[in-house]
């Protein structure tokens, strides 16, 4: 299993989804590790309540750039309602307990093998949170 999770953040990683800056987003949120370096910009477009377009740019590790790739595919087309839910969803798996309710997005609880990695996958998340407030 724990390859099949590497195989799947490592194709996030080599083949970002929706990697570009969303021109006159509508949201639009940066947020970086002092740690390590890694950045990371999440950008929405919100139309009737609704997210949809969510794009990111940014650099940093494998697990942070997959992350943000992840993020993008999960909650373009969500409502709000469903995107906040998601992203708490997910910050909570990342604390606790692998949820494989959440598909592909347990790959990254998977990968995380120490605390100071698990921010690099919750990065984007928490722009994404921190946008939508």
């Amino acid at each position: 299993m724990q390859s099949f999770y590497k195989e799947i953040v490592l194709d996030h990683f080599q083949r970002p989804r929706n990697r570009r800056e969303l021109e006159q987003a509508t949201i639009e949120e940066h947020i970086n590790n002092p740690l390590c370096g890694d950045h990371v910009t999440v950008y929405a477009n919100v139309y009737d309540d609704t997210l949809e377009e969510v794009s990111f740019t940014g650099r940093g590790c494998s697990i942070s750039q997959a992350s943000a790739s992840m993020l993008t595919e999960q909650l373009t087309g969500a409502s709000r309602n469903e995107a906040e839910q998601k992203i708490q969803t997910f910050l909570q798996m990342m604390q606790t307990e692998e949820n494989e309710d959440l598909g592909e997005l347990a790959a990254l609880k998977g990968v995380v093998q120490t605390p100071n990695r698990t921010r690099c996958a919750t990065l984007a998340w928490e722009a994404m949170q921190r946008a939508l407030e």
